[in-house]
Formats: structure tokens, C-alpha cells, sequence
């Protein structure tokens, strides 16, 4: 899998833009603030439907213009496909393959995959839980589609049962204000235990790749690993943190469990306490946890062998790379770890790299190359 071409209309600091690929490596060099990095998020985007900067859609638009439009041409097993997405803030977003509009821009997931590592993954090891969470379930998308459905699911009802506990906790009847509570549990166990599930499934398969990932980028033996800690009840969540995947049902049970003993806790506070949203991926390495315990170089190490672990489960389970993008990363690492990254990707489909000088790419990454210079791609 490649990205043969790239347009954009309006995206970032681009009013237009035509970029040529090929398949193998590809480095866009340009000192901060020309652009390059703005080349690689829309490919991101136009693979994941979000932006590795930003959490909102109307950044993306240049300054002055409704609408953005990432167009990109992927190749994959000798066949190609157009994939289209117009930004449009503050309306619904539209979406293309091929020739054809989709009902939902959702439904071109699946049509190009991306691992990216940025400097913000940092955060990954360093950051708020919310930042592992979005990697799990970004790399739950991106193996199967189908999941940015369920996501989507659980986060309206999560704001449905909310805006009722928010409601209840000043009515004059609370009794009354609550009737409906029961079926908001019913309906946020059901797809909650089902997103736990394919995250533990998931967290058992990438394992083994993250534990070889981290060794080889740090030339050393540390046993990285990932722990679920979950917010249902005690004896359940211990089971889950020991690597048990319980089947659906039991997790189901174990909603409607915690929502029992949560009860007056929820309706004090006027949120929910339990579920996915609260859940955290402890990131470990040996008996200790990184978070406050690593070194700058050895989070920076699990990060990079998060991005890496990802990206080989996908090559496993696709049968095929997905487009990995570095961007801006050889910068950030010592000459170790950046010659052992160089090694890793050398056999990659296509990667996708931005530095701000040549010295900062290892000899080795050899390929086509761009300057980036106030929004001006050219070819090197």
C-alpha cells in the first residue's frame, strides 16, 4: 500500500497543491513553519478522519476559506482508488471513493492505513490517559474499520446518560428525574463491554510486537509491556489487568454490577463513572511503570515502539504495509536509537519522513526528496 498522489485544495497553508509518489522512501526537509508537516497530517487524515495535531476540524482550513479538500490516489496490490475528503467546519464533512460519494465520511476508512510518529507521542508514555486510550482505539479503527461506528455509538449515549445524571443531580424529584437511568445502563454496558473486549483482544495481540519493538530500538531488554486498568468493579478489573479476556457477556455483567455500587457516586458528581472513557493502559516497563519512572530516553523509546508494535500487527493482519510516516522524529532521538529506527523501516512499502535539515535523516533512508519553503513543494 502507497499514496501515488496527493491534492489538496485549501488545506493548512496550502491553496493548492499536486505531489507525485512512489512507493519506498520519501523525505520532506524544510526549516519549521514551511509546511512539510502539514504534507503528511493530510494523509493522515485522509486515513483516519483526525488530525495528530488538533483536535477540531477548522484549523485545517487555510485562513480565508470555507472548505478544505485532501484528495489522495492509493495504491494497493496493483490496484488504485481515489479516496476524497472535503472539510467543511462547523457542517458535515463529505467523503468520495473512487467516483462515488459515501453516505458517511466514515466509510472510506479502511481505503488507505497510516501508522504516524510524531514528537507529540511523547505524550504517550508521559501524558494524560486519554492519550493512550485515543492510540488503542485509533490502532483498533485502523485494523478494523468497523469500530469507528461502535465508538461513535458509545459516545452519544455516554452524553446522553451524562446529561441525565447532570439533570438529576438538582431536580426537585430525583426519583422521577431517573426513571429512564435504567435503560441509558443497558445500552452503554452493551456497547461498552463490547469495546472493552476488542480492547483487550487487542492489547493480548500487540503485545509480543511491542516487547520485540522496544528491545531493538533501545538495543536492550526491559519487558515493555501494557496493562488494562479498568473502572468496573474490583475483582473484574484485576482479572482484566492479569491479561483475562473475558467474554462479552461477563463484561456486560460487570457493568450493570459497577453501576450498582457507582450509584450515588454518578448521581452525586452528575457523571458516569464507569466505562471505556475511564478506563487506562498502563504502560510498564518490567515491575515498574513508565509514567514518572522512565528515563527521557527510554519513554522516548516506548513511544517509538508503540508506533512500531502498530504498525507490524497491521502488516501481519493486512497482509500489506500501511504507509508509516515520521514526522520530525530523527531530530528528537540520540544516534543510537536513530540508526536502529533507520533499520527498522528500511524494508517498509513506503515511509513518508519530515526533518528540518538533511543531517537529521540517516544516510541509510535514501529516496526521492522535497523541499518545503513557505508552502512551495519542490522536488530535490
Amino acid at each position: 500500500m502507497f499514496v501515488r498522489h496527493l491534492t489538496l485544495m485549501d488545506f493548512r497553508s496550502y491553496e493548492s497543491a499536486d505531489l507525485e509518489f512512489t512507493d519506498g522512501v520519501s523525505t520532506f526537509v524544510g526549516l519549521n513553519g514551511q509546511g512539510k508537516t502539514n504534507i503528511v497530517e493530510a494523509i493522515g487524515y485522509l486515513a483516519s478522519l483526525s488530525s495528530h495535531r488538533v483536535a477540531q476540524d477548522a484549523p485545517l482550513v487555510r485562513a480565508g476559506a470555507e472548505q478544505a479538500i485532501v484528495r489522495g490516489a492509493v495504491v494497493r496490490d496493483g490496484r488504485e482508488q481515489q479516496v476524497e475528503l472535503e472539510i467543511n467546519p462547523g457542517k458535515a464533512n463529505r467523503a468520495r471513493l473512487g467516483k462515488s460519494p459515501v453516505t458517511r465520511p466514515r466509510d472510506v476508512l479502511g481505503a488507505l492505513r497510516t501508522v504516524l510518529f510524531a514528537p507529540e507521542d511523547l505524550a504517550l508514555v508521559k501524558g494524560d490517559p486519554s492519550e493512550r486510550r485515543r492510540f488503542l482505539d485509533d490502532l483498533l479503527v485502523a485494523r478494523q474499520p468497523r469500530w469507528a461506528g461502535a465508538r461513535g455509538d458509545y459516545d452519544k449515549i455516554l452524553k446522553q446518560r451524562n446529561a441525565l445524571l447532570k439533570t438529576a443531580r438538582t431536580a426537585p424529584d430525583r426519583a422521577a428525574a431517573l426513571a429512564t437511568l435504567p435503560v441509558w445502563d443497558s445500552h452503554l454496558a452493551s456497547v461498552g463491554a463490547n469495546l472493552i473486549y476488542a480492547r483487550l483482544r487487542l492489547l493480548r495481540d500487540l503485545q509480543p510486537y511491542l516487547r520485540l519493538a522496544y528491545d531493538e530500538v533501545s538495543a536492550g531488554q526491559s519487558d515493555a509491556q501494557i496493562t488494562y486498568k479498568s473502572s468496573l468493579y474490583d475483582e473484574l478489573a484485576d482479572q482484566l489487568a492479569a491479561g483475562e479476556v473475558p467474554e462479552v457477556a461477563e463484561l456486560e455483567a460487570g457493568f450493570a454490577k459497577t453501576f450498582e455500587q457507582q450509584h450515588r457516586a454518578e448521581v452525586e458528581r452528575g457523571q458516569t463513572l464507569v466505562g471505556p472513557h475511564r478506563d487506562e493502559m498502563v504502560l510498564r516497563l518490567g515491575a515498574l511503570p513508565a509514567k514518572g519512572y522512565a528515563s527521557h530516553g527510554e519513554s522516548w523509546s516506548f513511544a517509538l515502539g508503540l508506533r512500531i508494535a502498530a504498525f507490524q500487527l497491521l502488516r501481519h493482519d493486512l497482509g500489506t504495509d500501511p504507509v508509516l510516516v515520521l514526522d520530525d522524529v530523527f531530530a528528537e532521538l540520540d544516534a543510537g536509537r536513530r540508526r536502529r529506527l533507520a533499520l527498522m523501516v528500511a524494508d517498509c512499502e513506503q515511509v513518508l519522513i519530515t526533518a528540518a535539515v538533511d543531517d537529521d535523516v540517516p544516510e541509510s533512508l535514501t529516496g526521492q526528496q522535497f523541499t518545503v519553503t513557505m508552502g512551495e513543494v519542490r522536488r530535490a
